[in-house]
């Protein structure tokens, strides 16, 4: 068999098990409202969801939609979430986001992967979070670390650049299957397989591809 197909018949294999360990997949993120979700993710680069967490529970709690954002200064702003890495950067992006949404969309976060796109602080990885987890919409499989490293755990991708990841795994994995893939492998790392070095033979993933036990891929 060639290395192709191999990849795409082990690719479907740990998809459908992902779907039947995670079969609402969620993000850990907390949000109430779309607007916050957006801007929680635009947080996470660099960040735990935990971390994250941690600094927006009280942020959300006053500040629900795009409109409330944009009524705040940079300097209060970057007050709030100065705990997080590139606060400055984030602070300024999710303002500048926070002023389109309210005027050019009304308020509400859009749907569209191109209209996400041209937002700042919001790359292709964030846009298909977004569109996943609030509008059930899958226009590409997201790459963090976790579906990096099991990529390349379980020899899916050659390659370890995460743009290119999602590429081979878009390429390999029946797009039915994608809303799975980002917060699956994300619960798995978390809770069944952390990337510390451990014994992981009698792992569901990697029974499916035993050599995944003895391969551990560093992180970027």
């Amino acid at each position: 068999m060639d290395k192709t197909k191999e990849r795409k018949e082990r690719a479907l294999k740990i998809a459908r098990a992902l779907k039947r360990m995670y079969p609402n997949p969620k993000s850990e993120l907390k949000y109430k409202t779309q607007f916050q979700f957006l801007v929680a993710v635009i947080l996470s680069a660099q960040a735990t969801d935990k971390k994250v967490n941690e600094v927006t529970k009280e942020i959300f709690k006053k500040y629900k939609t795009a409109c409330d954002f944009a009524k705040l200064s940079q300097s209060e702003f970057e007050k709030m979430i100065n705990q997080l890495s590139f606060y400055r950067n984030k602070a300024k992006n999710i303002l500048k986001t926070a002023e389109i949404i309210c005027h050019k969309y009304k308020n509400r976060v859009p749907k569209e992967r191109n209209a996400l796109l041209e937002l700042p602080g919001v790359s292709f990885k964030t846009a298909d979070v977004v569109l996943g987890e609030l509008f059930d919409i899958w226009e590409g499989i997201a790459v963090d670390t976790h579906v990096r490293r099991f990529a390349l755990k379980f020899d899916l991708c050659d390659s370890p650049n995460p743009n290119k990841i999602a590429k081979c795994l878009e390429e390999l994995i029946p797009k039915k299957y994608w809303k799975y893939i980002n917060n699956g492998f994300v619960l798995y790392g978390r809770y069944v397989c952390p990337a510390k070095k451990h014994d992981c033979k009698d792992h569901e993933l990697t029974k499916i591809y035993p050599k995944a036990s003895d391969v551990w891929p560093k992180s970027k």
